[in-house]
């Protein structure tokens, strides 16, 4: 399947979690390190318009990527769409910028040439990493939280 596909599977993904969450969904014209706009908007939940910029990394198995050119989006959402091609298997990780990076420090990626160089890929996540990512994982009703900052789930907790 190609990279075009991928992507499109894990934007609709995200795109399906975030409404069913009762969220709105905004899609940028543009590629310019946002790749959706989750926002809730006036209603008897908020009481005032939030939004977040979300980039994302989407992967038929699984794939953890950082790159130092998004630390410059503030708010950002970093939202890691794994398992496409197994949908019982499907998961959605989502780190703010700082705390991806503190999660490739911890793995020893941020001393690597890749990240001196300004980005770094593993394609095959170990139990470790998929561990320390599983505590910013979302589904449902969380995603609220995640873009709302309800109570029940910061974005900024982790």
């Amino acid at each position: 399947m190609d990279s075009q596909v991928v992507e499109l599977l894990g934007r609709n993904r995200l795109v399906n979690d975030l409404l069913q969450a009762g969220l709105e969904v905004a899609l940028p014209l543009r590629d310019r390190g946002v790749d959706l706009i989750a926002y809730a908007d006036l209603s008897g939940t908020v009481r005032r318009f939030v939004a977040r910029p979300i980039q994302m990394k989407a992967s038929l198995k699984s794939s953890f990527a950082i790159d130092r050119k998004y630390a410059r989006i503030r708010d950002l959402l970093i939202a890691y769409v794994w398992h496409l091609e197994e949908p019982a298997k499907a998961a959605v990780y989502v780190l703010t910028y700082p705390q991806a990076v503190a999660v490739a420090a911890k793995m020893g990626y941020t001393r690597t040439a890749s990240w001196r160089r300004g980005r770094y890929v593993n394609t095959r996540p170990s139990p470790r990493l998929t561990a320390l990512l599983e505590r910013s994982k979302v589904s449902g009703k969380t995603w609220w939280g995640v873009i709302a900052g309800s109570p029940a789930r910061s974005s900024e907790s982790g």
